[in-house]
């Protein structure tokens, strides 16, 4: 049974950072792909970044984001993190992590199991 908790999220000025965590459990090797996901107002919801828990060298981010957010994961605390620098007001979005299937279905936003979301706004 997969189990995600986001936290983390909050208000922000812009410039600023803010790091979300996604807590989880009963994720296996076969649904090993994690990712974190938003969808701002009026706007379809978008992949932002992915990697599989259980490979190494499988990070990759979203042209948006690149440079500024990294995705990463703690193996021992079974923590998923996004670190979000340089924040501007376009990132403000609801921010879900999720996971399942292949990276090819996360990049096209259809993961099988999604956290509550978290509420990012920056200003």
């Amino acid at each position: 049974h997969v189990q995600l908790v986001e936290s983390g999220g909050g208000s922000v000025q812009a410039e600023g950072s803010l790091r979300l965590s996604c807590a989880h459990s009963g994720v296996t090797r076969s649904t090993g792909w994690m990712g974190w996901f938003r969808e701002a107002p009026g706007k379809e919801r978008e992949g932002v970044a992915y990697l599989n828990i259980y490979a190494a060298n499988t990070v990759s981010h979203e042209d948006s984001v690149v440079g500024r957010f990294t995705i990463s994961n703690d193996n021992a605390k079974n923590v998923l993190y996004l670190q979000m620098n340089s924040l501007k007001p376009e990132d403000t979005a609801v921010y879900n992590c999720a996971v399942g299937g292949s990276l090819y279905d996360l990049r096209r936003v259809r993961p099988k199991y999604w956290g509550q979301g978290t509420q990012v706004t920056v200003s």
